[in-house]
């Protein structure tokens, strides 16, 4: 069965990560079965990502990391999320929060959590759901969270919260906004509830958790909705939206990438009652298959052009605009959308192949019935952005 191959890359770290990835996504495809089972990533797994260095892809240099760019590690994720859903899914919330995480918390903190010998790994809820009360040196966070991908192998635990009082009152910033931070906690720290049994995305392990009255100093904290980074790498400049939103992308190209490989392979054998020999030499099915993998081509294309024009203008010194971040969720959002349609166009033509376990076909229709639901994906998210995308048309 031929893999897609992802457009070459520019930067001179790119092979070396996308190498690495696709050695592991071979490990991956194999334990993809024990992963659903698991309901997380498998041991093996984790130790090859571990050892590949891929958590770390996106952590900056200072740290021991591998400073790479948006696109590069935007297409690792999307070849892991090729091999597995789940693990993609995994990988993405573990690697992109870090990502948040070293790009915007103060150094002390950073380096003791990323740094030699520890290289953390994060996971968790690290939008404002929970509350925490300010005491002196840090906060009190007595929450509890829901979501926690890829927390099974994580060291530290994300908690986004509200500042509040100690009635409960919302503290307000200086515009007037509640003041939202987020939290990072070591693991031996957090109570996880598991509750994770649900239809697709079984194995990123995304377990309910909670966090009982615990102290987190200044240093582990940071704003949610930073605007400036403490780190120097054009990365950082696309901010929370732009790596931990960002970051579901890839993981939608990745399914319908993985959802085009799998029915290429099966209508090639395929015979089914009303079509002259196998499914895949109807002309139907070849106007369906190339409008599809047109589609694919189409997202993948705008997703890596529209991330990667907004980190050149970070790294030339040019602000990254209104008009650029307002594309980095268009394209986030649409290629759901994409990705949904042409999984469904997949399925459609398997018949029994996608229902019949084990199938990775199969799989890929529960994940991406999960993925796109997401709510920070949601469709709204589109009418937020249209502003600043039509002033353009009408300058």
């Amino acid at each position: 069965m031929t893999t897609t191959e992802l457009p070459a890359s520019t930067e001179t770290t790119a092979p070396d990560f996308l190498a690495r990835a696709r050695e592991v996504a071979q490990l991956i495809e194999a334990e993809a079965d024990q992963i659903e089972a698991d309901a997380t990533i498998t041991k093996p797994v984790y130790h090859a990502l571990a050892d590949a260095g891929l958590f770390w892809m996106l952590i900056p240099k200072r740290y021991g990391g591998g400073g790479t760019d948006i696109v590069t590690a935007f297409k690792v994720i999307q070849e892991i999320s090729r091999a597995d859903g789940s693990t993609g899914w995994a990988f993405m919330a573990n690697s992109c929060s870090a990502a948040v995480a070293a790009g915007f918390m103060n150094t002390e903190g950073g380096q003791e959590i990323f740094g030699e010998p520890n290289r953390g790994i994060t996971a968790g809820m690290i939008v404002p759901t929970g509350t925490a009360v300010r005491v002196d040196g840090g906060y009190r966070v007595n929450s509890r969270y829901q979501f926690a991908s890829g927390s099974a192998h994580a060291s530290w635990i994300g908690a986004g919260f509200v500042v509040t009082d100690e009635d409960g009152n919302p503290i307000l910033d200086a515009n007037g906004e509640p003041d939202c931070r987020i939290a990072f906690l070591p693991r031996e720290e957090i109570e996880f509830l598991g509750n994770w049994d649900v239809m697709g995305m079984v194995g990123t392990g995304s377990y309910d958790y909670a966090v009982h009255d615990r102290f987190v100093p200044d240093k582990y904290t940071m704003e949610t909705f930073a605007t400036d980074p403490t780190q120097e790498e054009p990365v950082f400049q696309l901010g929370l939206l732009g790596i931990g939103v960002g970051g579901h992308a890839p993981v939608a190209l990745g399914l319908a990438q993985r959802a085009l490989q799998e029915i290429a392979g099966i209508v090639s054998t395929k015979v089914r009652p009303g079509y002259e020999g196998h499914v895949g030499d109807s002309d139907l099915f070849k106007l369906d298959f190339a409008r599809n993998e047109a589609q694919f081509r189409a997202a993948q294309a705008f997703v890596y052009e529209v991330f990667g024009d907004a980190q050149a203008s970070a790294a030339a010194g040019i602000e990254i605009t209104e008009e650029q971040r307002a594309r980095l969720r268009q394209a986030t959002t649409w290629v759901q959308g994409v990705a949904g349609d042409i999984v469904t166009f997949a399925a459609r033509w398997a018949g029994s192949a996608t229902v019949r376990n084990p199938s990775a076909l199969g799989r890929c229709v529960r994940d991406a019935a999960v993925a796109t639901q997401h709510a920070l994906v949601d469709r709204m998210t589109l009418v937020d952005a249209e502003p600043a995308i039509i002033a353009g048309y009408l300058k």
